[in-house]
């Protein structure tokens, strides 16, 4: 992305751009679905008057629990309490549920928890009468619990409760399952009694609920959980904090259509990896000011992230030392602004195993509402073994969306082995698909492009373009010469640079690239 602040025209013309974001909704330590309040925490076991759950412990083995496709085994380590605990292990095509029926009472209240350990390890309850509930952590190190509540139907003598983890994801394990209320007239004492609370569980809800997971595989199972309440096609713009000629905007008057706001650029500091992020004094944009627009864009259901880099970011990961000292710092800076989560836009180098590793840490201390974004130059994607792409792929659980840049770029070799050169649909389709022929999900593929041609020194195309592009991928329509083999209907969205190069031109591409966008399968 191009970032000086005051340049002149001509070298304006050929300064690079990069902005986006995506990702994921905040799920904080509980969520309010449905009838009941969902809570995660890392404390002790909470307080339950009477356990309905049968050998909740797994200390007989698997009795009194069903397993889809043989995929749980009782074991030994790591437990929560207790000798035993569920080991469960996803496949491509499963996702590794185990379930329990038990007899319950109309018209009462129940509240399901567990402990859980793993990546997207989700527990709920269906036929309870009501709004089935669910809640879901996407990863925990160590046993975590997960709680939710609900209140059964008039007519409900039973209800079946579950865990499960998520396909192609690694194993998980889940222990001690407390179902508390009043037991219906064919309960089952429980094997095992429930462990002795220690500390209550927190009742706070946060202001975003999970995404219920489908309890039966897709016919393409997905490799990534579900994103929270983010738009299933992104768009994302960048905002510059900086004056290069294109439209001077505050975070509250970037246009409506763009639901990530990436904000360029955050600043390298002396410590190593570590970035910094200061309003530039030129915007006359206070910081109080600032911080109010991000939580009113927020309160609209927007995402405002921190982009890392630009054509001029010299922010450096490359050891051990300095991907927790970017971590922590991205980290501040959400605490501090407000931001959802960062973007990656180092046109400078990227490393493959350090920053990676950066963002794990990251995700570990922001949670599940983290949306992560990356904006690698169109020569960054062409092979799994570029130092992006691997990136990518190695946070691909975590990831939100990889909007390309498909502009100054010249010509590239596409997915079908022909060249194709900025500029054109053709250009944009084959490089979409070498990146989700590479291995990331639809879902993380999206289109990037200039908002105007002031935004780019090359590779402008019209918001029509764009507009096909998207088509050709989704729908098999509005393609050039090179046709997909298979269409991809959950293509990611669309990004642009800037959303003030777009006010300059009068809102031409968010205006028309929005809400088609929007309005895609």
């Amino acid at each position: 992305m191009e970032r000086a602040a005051h340049a002149n025209p001509a070298a304006r013309a050929h300064r690079r751009s990069t902005v986006r974001q995506r990702t994921l909704a905040a799920l904080s330590a509980a969520a309010v679905i449905g009838a009941g309040v969902a809570v995660a925490t890392g404390g002790s076991a909470g307080a339950a008057t009477t356990n309905l759950v049968a050998n909740s412990g797994f200390e007989s083995g698997l009795s009194g629990w069903t397993c889809t496709a043989g995929s749980g085994a009782a074991v030994s380590s790591p437990v929560h309490s207790g000798a035993g605990a569920l080991k469960a292990t996803p496949t491509s095509s499963d996702n590794a549920q185990c379930s329990q029926t038990i007899s319950v009472q109309p018209n009462s209240q129940y509240t399901l928890s567990a402990w859980v350990q793993g990546s997207y390890v989700y527990i709920g309850a269906t036929g309870t009468g009501g709004t089935d509930p669910s809640t879901w952590t996407p990863g925990a190190s160590s046993y975590q619990q997960l709680s939710v509540n609900f209140t059964t139907g008039a007519s409900t003598h039973s209800v079946t409760v579950y865990t499960h983890g998520w396909y192609a994801q690694p194993a998980y394990y889940a222990d001690d399952f407390t179902l508390s209320g009043p037991g219906g007239s064919g309960t089952t004492p429980p094997t095992t009694p429930p462990t002795s609370p220690t500390t209550k569980p927190p009742t706070t809800p946060p202001t975003t609920p999970p995404t219920t997971p489908p309890t039966t595989p897709p016919t393409t199972p997905p490799t990534s959980p579900p994103s929270g309440n983010l738009p299933k096609h992104l768009v994302t713009g960048y905002w510059q904090n900086f004056n290069n000629g294109a439209t001077v905007q505050t975070i509250a008057q970037v246009q409506s259509q763009y639901d990530i706001i990436a904000v360029a650029f955050a600043d390298a500091t002396t410590t190593s990896g570590a970035v910094s992020f200061t309003l530039d004094p030129s915007l006359g944009y206070s910081v109080a000011q600032f911080k109010a627009d991000i939580a009113a864009k927020q309160a609209q259901g927007k995402k405002v992230i921190v982009s890392v880099g630009g054509q001029n970011g010299t922010i450096s990961v490359r050891d051990a030392t300095a991907a927790t000292n970017f971590a922590n710092s991205v980290y501040s800076l959400m605490q501090t602004y407000g931001f959802n989560g960062v973007d990656i836009d180092l046109e400078n180098g990227i490393d493959s195993t350090y920053m990676p590793q950066a963002l794990r840490q990251l995700s570990q201390k922001a949670g599940s509402g983290l949306i992560i974004t990356m904006a690698p130059q169109t020569i960054d994607m062409l092979s799994a073994g570029s130092d992006y792409l691997a990136t990518a792929l190695k946070i691909k659980d975590i990831l939100t969306i990889v909007n390309t840049q498909y502009y100054n770029s010249g010509s590239m070799n596409g997915c079908d082995g022909g060249v194709y050169s900025q500029g054109s649909v053709d250009f944009i389709t084959t490089l979409a698909c070498t990146a989700i022929q590479a291995g990331l999900s639809p879902s993380q593929v999206g289109i990037g492009t200039p908002a105007s041609t002031s935004a780019a020194g090359s590779g402008y195309v019209a918001p029509s373009v764009v507009n096909n592009a998207l088509d050709c991928l989704a729908k098999g329509t509005g393609c050039g010469s090179f046709h997909p083999s298979t269409t991809w209907p959950g293509i990611g969205g669309a990004m642009t640079w800037s959303t003030n190069w777009d006010a300059k031109a009068g809102n031409v591409w968010s205006n028309g690239v929005g809400p088609h966008v929007h309005a895609l399968p």
